[in-house]
């Protein structure tokens, strides 16, 4: 009993052993494929069609050169670009002289290396509407 029990646990130990051996064989082809260069130079996603939606960004290393899939989502019309993403304060106080209200972004990430500003501004028309309280305050009071 003790004999079938140890040639299982043996049959086990080389099972596993034979499955890592094959998950680096993988592991080294992907590497060979792949390239050595480090310092890879990536433009910014260019939509296939239209200004957004599903497109391509290149990368230059030395002599090498590739593509990759990318995505503009359709509702970015920010004029600093998908890549760069950026911290947002609340929106300001509205200007009775311009009638816009304005918020500044602090850049938190520049993906691919791209070319972002430090600090962008971004403005959007006041609301017609006036929010008032006394709305919600209706339905109370009644006896």
């Amino acid at each position: 009993m003790q004999v079938q029990g140890f040639l299982l646990l043996l049959l086990a130990l080389i099972l596993l052993a034979t499955t890592a051996e094959a998950g680096k064989n993988k592991k080294e082809k992907v590497k060979k494929e792949g390239s050595e260069c480090e310092d890879w130079r990536w433009g910014p996603c260019v939509p296939n069609s239209k200004d957004c939606g599903l497109g391509y960004r290149e990368g230059t290393c030395k002599d090498e050169s590739k593509k990759l899939k990318c995505k503009i989502p359709c509702n970015w019309k920010k004029k600093f670009g998908a890549d760069c993403k950026y911290k947002f304060e609340s929106w300001g106080g509205c200007s009775a002289q311009t009638g816009v209200k304005t918020r500044s972004g602090i850049l938190k990430k520049a993906l691919y290396n791209a070319q972002c500003e430090e600090i962008v501004y971004v403005t959007k028309p006041c609301s017609s509407k006036i929010k008032s309280k006394s709305k919600a305050k209706k339905g109370k009071g009644k006896d």
